[in-house]
């Protein structure tokens, strides 16, 4: 593998985790094209139909509510009923469905119908989302079964349904996103004819004093052409037809940079960027967090400032930097936090925390449905300030709220 001297003055090392038993650096790069894409804008709802349906528990109270705020639900998942000895190849089951499941999420009833299939079951038509479940991949035909049983967030009984329209459906793929590596010098898996290879690598950043710090995510794709770079004598850019499988938006560039230029100097600096940017600030501050330090001892008092807490991402900055300075990682999801204070990431337990303006958390932190980015993966109920405060108690942390 490159060493770090060796990389100094480059931005980004592509390192092969994936074809070998051992980690193959493929290249360093000053910089890629199409690394940093804003997302695409979300799609508007879609209409779905329950066919036959029995709806049970929470389902059935918003058929009560519709054209309310109440006829809302944050998810229904759709589990099929196989029949016996007969389930799809491929489908797995789990303790509460199968991985022939879909689920709907952000999801309104828009109106009911008396059904046709069977007295006293109705159709019923909502309007929402299907997450895209990553781990499975999105199922385009219907499975075969007789049906479907309905369950919400927690696995509640939402009834049952004989049918769905508009769920298993093709959808559009997503836009192709190329990539050019500038300023790509090859090491020795890449010398020669690359054109028409396939690369797999890790992106890793890399600082300016040369030393590794920090992913930026994978990247797959096929090389269309190499010629000749701008950026030096003996570099080159190749061109590929593809890119990251998950681009970063824009503004991640200026938080790189930063990092690149030797990490935040003041607190608060994450202040200044949306949502989304604040946990990527997270995950930046994970991936260069300095490694063997201790924690510092047991009982000692930190101090959050909360001026700045309007989110959950928010919060993740502010008690990172609160337990490690400007800069600083002490989780960026709840069982990341949970792993934290369980020690070893800079703070032995138990310990005080003085959380200062906790007025601005007390009137963001709130319930209510999560939509952080345009990634429907992500779509879920709000982190409230108690479900902090109930992890926090967990792990016999004072918290004193000023």
């Amino acid at each position: 593998m490159t060493t770090t001297s060796a990389l100094s003055g480059a931005r980004w090392l592509l390192l092969d985790e994936y074809t070998s038993e051992v980690d193959v650096t493929l290249g360093v790069c000053h910089d890629l094209d199409g690394l940093f894409v804003d997302p695409e804008p979300l799609p508007p709802p879609e209409t779905f139909t329950l066919l036959g349906c029995d709806p049970a528990g929470p389902l059935l109270e918003a058929l009560r509510h519709m054209g309310t705020e109440r006829a809302w639900l944050p998810s229904i998942a759709l589990t099929p009923v196989h029949r016996p000895q007969q389930r799809p190849t491929g489908c797995l089951p789990y303790e509460h469905g199968c991985t022939c499941e879909e689920e709907l999420i952000d999801v309104t009833v828009v109106s009911r119908r008396p059904s046709a299939a069977q007295d006293g079951l109705v159709n019923l038509d909502l309007r929402g989302y299907v997450r895209l479940l990553p781990e499975w991949g999105m199922p385009e035909e219907k499975p075969d079964g007789t049906g479907f049983r309905l369950a919400g967030l927690n696995n509640e009984k939402l009834g049952t349904c004989l049918d769905v329209a508009g769920v298993f459906r093709e959808r559009p793929a997503a836009p192709v996103r190329p990539v050019t590596l500038i300023g790509f010098r090859p090491e020795a898996p890449l010398l020669g004819a690359i054109e028409g290879r396939k690369i797999t690598a890790s992106l890793i950043a890399v600082q300016r004093d040369g030393r590794i710090a920090g992913g930026a995510g994978v990247l797959s794709a096929a090389v269309i052409s190499a010629r000749p770079s701008r950026s030096g004598a003996g570099l080159l850019d190749i061109a590929l037809d593809g890119g990251m499988e998950e681009p970063l938006p824009s503004g991640v560039r200026e938080i790189f940079q930063m990092w690149y230029d030797g990490g935040p100097a003041e607190p608060n600096l994450w202040a200044r960027y949306d949502r989304l940017l604040r946990h990527e600030w997270s995950g930046l501050a994970a991936s260069h967090r300095p490694q063997g330090l201790p924690d510092k001892p047991a009982a000692t008092t930190y101090r959050l400032d909360g001026r700045f807490v309007t989110d959950i991402d928010a919060f993740y900055c502010a008690i990172g930097e609160a337990i490690n300075g400007p800069g600083g990682y002490f989780g960026w999801n709840l069982d990341a936090l949970h792993d934290c204070l369980s020690g070893g990431w800079g703070a032995a337990g138990p310990f005080r925390l003085i959380w200062h303006h906790s007025d601005v958390a007390r009137r963001h932190l709130v319930p209510g449905y999560d939509r952080p980015s345009h990634d429907l993966r992500y779509w879920r109920p709000n982190v409230e300030l108690d479900d902090l405060l109930e992890i926090f108690s967990e792990h016999d942390i004072e918290v004193e709220f000023r």
